[in-house]
């Protein structure tokens, strides 16, 4: 069911049909399609948002037992059908598997892909204490905090940005984890007690990152989104993308992985950019953890990525990711040579 959602519409003078952007009906959603919209005026193409009720909004179950996929079908049903000329999702909630259908046609700049902490009395992750509750909705959070080894209980969530505030405002959680940039896009930043850093958690596949998405077939369209495309953004994201496409597992498998370009210097003294790829796959449990990374050229994006994938599933991934939970063995870290050399992360360092 579709319906057009007015009650913001803005678009530009004159008398051109306006493109019709399809979103979910969240805060968050309507939130992120808006920054599209607003950017098609601003370059004078007038836009407006699409309403796409979908199966996922009107379940209550975790949203392992009814698949991310039911977000994102619903979207491409619209835009397969010409209902919506353009689809906006979260790129993490999107199958790796490429629809011929449809093209990215832009990757608008990334949010801080890290992840969050909301916490009671403005507590971080290391003053928590053993036993406190700790919801995600995310298997690879849930598998990293206890791989911390603090002895926090860590217990499903579902519900919207709100919803999942108002768990530790009113004392049924102690804390939760969630994505720093829905919360931005919300503008609650004001609820992080502490944002994670890469060494703590490292973040899902395209976390933060906007998928912009039409008809492949309409080459004009294309075109124009493409004016919104982040370069840097995307070789980061496809990088991420292809890391999980190599694992063949699903964007709610225990994988983090970040990308970052990121300036070096070449061997002539030169400023140059690189992009610098870290990954880790972990057992649900928590009881086991691998970690790898890899440098190279933003050009090299997706080699990087399935390279880096293929060291981890030589390093015993894909064994890891099946294994049933075995809570005594140790957590490790594994590098690759390039991890050995300095890498610091302007990500890690802007807060």
């Amino acid at each position: 069911m579709t319906m057009v959602h007015r009650e913001d519409k803005a678009t530009a003078e004159g008398t051109r049909t306006p493109w019709r952007i399809g979103t979910r009906g969240s805060l968050l959603a309507l939130t992120q399609a808006g920054t599209v919209r607003d950017a098609l005026i601003a370059a004078g193409q007038p836009a407006e948002l699409v309403v796409i009720k979908t199966a996922g909004d009107l379940s209550s179950d975790p949203v392992q037992k009814i698949g991310v996929g039911v977000f994102t079908s619903a979207l491409r049903d619209e835009l397969a059908a010409g209902a919506i000329d353009i689809a906006v999702h979260s790129y993490k909630d999107l199958p790796t598997a490429q629809d011929p259908r449809f093209t990215i046609a832009a990757i608008p700049p990334r949010e801080d892909p890290r992840d969050a902490l909301v916490a009671r009395d403005g507590l971080v992750l290391g003053e928590l204490p053993a036993g406190a509750k700790v919801g995600t909705s995310a298997p690879r959070r849930a598998a990293q905090l206890r791989a911390l080894g603090l002895g926090l209980d860590v217990v499903p969530l579902r519900g919207n940005l709100d919803t999942r505030l108002r768990k530790v405002s009113e004392g049924e959680l102690d804390a939760v984890v969630v994505a720093r940039a829905g919360l931005a896009r919300i503008d609650r930043l004001d609820a992080v007690t502490e944002a994670l850093e890469p060494v703590q958690m490292l973040s899902a596949p395209a976390q933060g990152a906007l998928a912009v998405e039409c008809r492949s077939d309409h080459g004009a369209l294309v075109e124009i989104l493409s004016g919104l495309d982040d370069a840097a953004t995307r070789a980061s994201v496809v990088a991420e993308r292809s890391l999980l496409a190599e694992l063949e597992a699903g964007c709610t498998a225990p994988i983090g992985a970040l990308a970052e370009v990121v300036e070096s210097l070449d061997d002539d003294g030169r400023i140059v950019d690189e992009l610098s790829l870290r990954a880790c796959a972990a057992a649900v449990d928590g009881s086991d953890v691998l970690r790898a990374s890899v440098v190279g050229a933003p050009a090299d994006a997706e080699e990087l990525g399935r390279a880096l994938a293929r060291e981890l599933l030589d390093m015993g991934a894909r064994e890891l990711l099946a294994a049933e939970p075995d809570h005594g063995s140790p957590t490790r870290a594994v590098s690759s040579p390039a991890t050995d050399l300095p890498n610091p992360s302007p990500m890690e360092n802007s807060r």
